[in-house]
């Protein structure tokens, strides 16, 4: 069961899939795992992005706050809070920040290599 949000330590997060991220660095908490996957909260401030990358799991993202701008396979799309977005294995893909924002990110299968450092 997932420990009180209070007791979890913020990690910073400076790259995706081994790429340094754009504008700066975020911040994540692993919220939880299983055989089957995993879930992050994640921060970004407003004007940090993710290079376009792609990767060996399936990714939903679902915004809690702020905006979100980002592409799937080209197709660019705004994000607000209550909007998701899947990225689909090995589909090139980015997110950028318009906003601070804050997310939950799921990962299924659960990643070969850690995705996010």
């Amino acid at each position: 069961m997932m420990a009180g949000m209070e007791d979890q330590v913020w990690q910073p997060l400076r790259t995706v899939e081994g790429l340094p991220l754009q504008g700066g660095e975020g911040r994540f908490r692993l919220l939880e795992t299983a055989p089957s996957g995993l879930a992050y909260l994640i921060h970004y401030p407003a004007g940090v992005a993710s290079p376009p990358h792609a990767h060996d799991h399936d990714s939903i993202v679902y915004v809690l706050s702020g905006r979100l701008r980002g592409a799937v396979d080209g197709v660019e799309t705004e994000l607000d809070p209550g909007d998701s977005v899947l990225h689909p294995r090995g589909v090139a893909h980015h997110v950028e920040a318009l906003t601070d924002s804050m997310w939950v990110e799921f990962k299924s299968p659960l990643p070969g290599n850690p995705p996010i450092a």
